[in-house]
């Protein structure tokens, strides 16, 4: 058997010899690799989460410390919500309870005609005789826009259920509060109005403004993740709401048969507007205050702006012979006369180039010697020229100071206005000053003021403060006094003003007026004054009468006064114009508040 050399197969893929790099040597590069790898990559993720938690960081700096306050307070306006319930508006009540003014629940109408899921026809149909709107005027409006149209404002509930019985897809009913006056015209100047807003704009609801509307406290809640709104706990006393209301002086019966009295007169002598004041003397508390022409404040819109005033309040005139007794008061409280002064009537004289004369003087002329009974009865401009010249006129101008002629009598309306009268460098300028002003003219005041004045003649000579405020009272009757207490000033004495009011009565006996009224003793002055021209001198033909009264002279009560602007017509004086109606009041005002006759 012959040998033979067998030769080893080399394996596939093996590395020769001479390879640098064993099998063992490639593995661990690999290895190295990998691992180089990994850790670049560990290292980017590290990075990316620090600069993640830096970014984090710094917007949690940002969100917590420099915007903290802002974002807080953001937070707040989302989670809070502040709610003010509404309160009426306290309610205003006469001396007896009646209402004059209080807050109703009444309905705003809006259509949205793009929602109605009738045809417009059929709604403005359904609509019309619940609005008292015509049929075609609904279409219009209508037709105007889609949404959002206003039909009606002060919608009372009735008619607002009828209207929501309708069933009528695309009208929207708001609830509100709408101020009512249930007594309209009858004391309008003296309560006033309140706008679409509830905030006063003339008398009493403009100036107890802060009074009439009750305080109330602010509701805060919080609203909870769901959107819910949960009211956080509340402060004590929150819903401890009072039920007071505004008690006045006024009477409105007697204020009802005062109205109807002066529109009786505008009418019957065309004038131009009138006003009638009752006070009480003893505390100057006001039983009635009318003036005409007036307005209806449930519908004030539709009135001048004049008219929202009372003008016996903030207007002055020159009173003309009714100031006459207040004179006649001065001149006793100086010594300048006595009871029994006797006055001389010259019909007419001149003062400087200046004529004074009495009102009668072309058919009566000169009268001669008077009394004072007579000086008053009959209205004698030359007998209280003489009796002024009897004063010294600085001590006659300190006298009228002293009656606060140039000061407001602080009644609680808005506009008060004060008088005026020359200054005393003026007053000693000129004799006619003194002379005029004697019977009325050269200075001015408001019928208010010219009403306290009697009154105190009337009361003893205590000058009270007119005022048509009685008391805040609860619905258990508990009162506050209102006004505050002030303290009464004397300008007359207790003889000067019972010798002035027996005067006035004596004369008023005896004159044309009519005043005599049985078992009642009145005391009474009549006024007919040119009215002045606001480019100075007096109007020839324009009058302003009035008449004022005090009674019962033996136990003083009321104090009437009439005034009447420019009334047309023949016979037109204070004793045929002003008297009657002063006349008709103090029988309306004596049967009301149950004045007893004199024992």
């Amino acid at each position: 058997m012959t040998d033979s050399k067998v030769t080893p197969l080399r394996p596939r893929n093996k590395p020769s010899v001479n390879s640098s790099k064993t099998p063992k040597t490639r593995k661990k590069s690999h290895r190295s690799v990998k691992t180089s790898l990994g850790n670049a990559r560990l290292l980017l993720v590290w990075g990316i989460l620090l600069i993640g938690m830096g970014g984090l960081g710094l917007n949690l700096y940002r969100l917590q410390v420099l915007g903290a306050e802002r974002l807080a307070n953001k937070a707040q306006q989302q989670q809070q919500v502040y709610m003010r319930p509404y309160v009426p508006r306290r309610s205003i009540v006469d001396r007896n309870g009646n209402v004059l003014a209080s807050d109703r629940l009444v309905y705003s109408l809006y259509a949205h005609p793009s929602q109605f899921k009738v045809t417009k026809a059929e709604v403005a149909t359904k609509l019309a005789g619940l609005l008292d709107l015509d049929r075609r005027e609904l279409l219009e409006k209508f037709a105007k826009q889609k949404s959002g149209l206003s039909l009606a404002n002060s919608l009372p509930e009735d008619t607002a259920n009828q209207i929501t019985a309708l069933k009528l897809d695309g009208l929207e009913l708001i609830r509100q509060y709408s101020r009512l006056y249930p007594q309209q015209e009858l004391a309008s100047e003296v309560v006033g109005y309140v706008d679409l807003d509830h905030q006063g704009q003339a008398g009493l609801e403009y100036t107890q403004q802060d009074l009439l509307e009750p305080k109330i406290r602010t509701l805060r809640l919080r609203r909870a993740g769901n959107g819910a709104l949960v009211p956080d706990p509340m402060s004590e006393g929150f819903i401890d709401f009072d039920d007071k209301h505004l008690q006045l002086t006024l009477d409105m019966r007697l204020q009802r048969v005062t109205r109807s009295l002066l529109k009786e007169s505008l009418a019957k002598y065309q004038a131009k507007r009138g006003t009638i004041v009752v006070m009480d003397v003893r505390d100057g508390s006001l039983l009635a205050l009318v003036c005409e022409p007036t307005f209806d404040p449930n519908k004030y819109s539709k009135y001048d702006v004049s008219l929202f005033k009372s003008w016996a309040v903030t207007d002055l005139y020159e009173p003309g012979s009714t100031f006459k007794p207040i004179n006649v008061a001065i001149a006793l409280e100086l010594g300048a006369i006595q009871g029994n002064s006797i006055f001389n009537d010259r019909g007419k004289l001149k003062i400087e180039h200046w004529e004074i004369k009495n009102h009668d003087y072309d058919t009566v002329g000169a009268r001669g010697r008077l009394n004072l009974i007579q000086v008053l009865q009959h209205s004698s401009n030359t007998g209280m020229v003489d009796l002024i010249q009897r004063m010294n006129v600085r001590q006659y101008h300190e006298a009228l100071m002293n009656l606060e002629l140039n000061q407001r009598a602080g009644i609680e309306l808005p506009g008060e206005g004060a008088g005026q009268l020359k200054d005393l460098q003026k007053f000693l300028g000129s004799p006619v000053e003194a002379a005029t002003t004697a019977f009325g003219q050269g200075f001015s005041l408001t019928p208010l003021k010219l009403a306290q004045l009697h009154a105190a003649i009337a009361n003893g000579g205590k000058l009270v403060r007119p005022h048509l405020i009685r008391a805040w009272v609860d619905s258990e009757g508990q009162t506050s006094a209102h006004p505050e207490p002030r303290p009464l000033k004397t300008v007359f004495s207790e003889e000067t003003s019972r010798i002035v009011l027996e005067k006035m009565a004596a004369a008023t006996t005896n004159s044309g007026a009519n005043m005599n009224i049985r078992g009642y003793r009145i005391a009474g002055k009549s006024g007919t004054a040119q009215k002045a021209s606001p480019t100075g001198g007096y109007y020839e033909n324009i009058k302003i009468v009035s008449f004022v009264a005090s009674f019962p002279v033996d136990d003083p009560r009321l104090v009437v006064l009439a005034v009447l602007d420019e009334p047309k017509g023949k016979d037109i004086f204070g004793t045929t114009v002003a008297a009657p109606i002063v006349r008709s009041v103090i029988d309306a005002a004596i049967a009301i508040e149950g004045i007893p006759p004199s024992q």
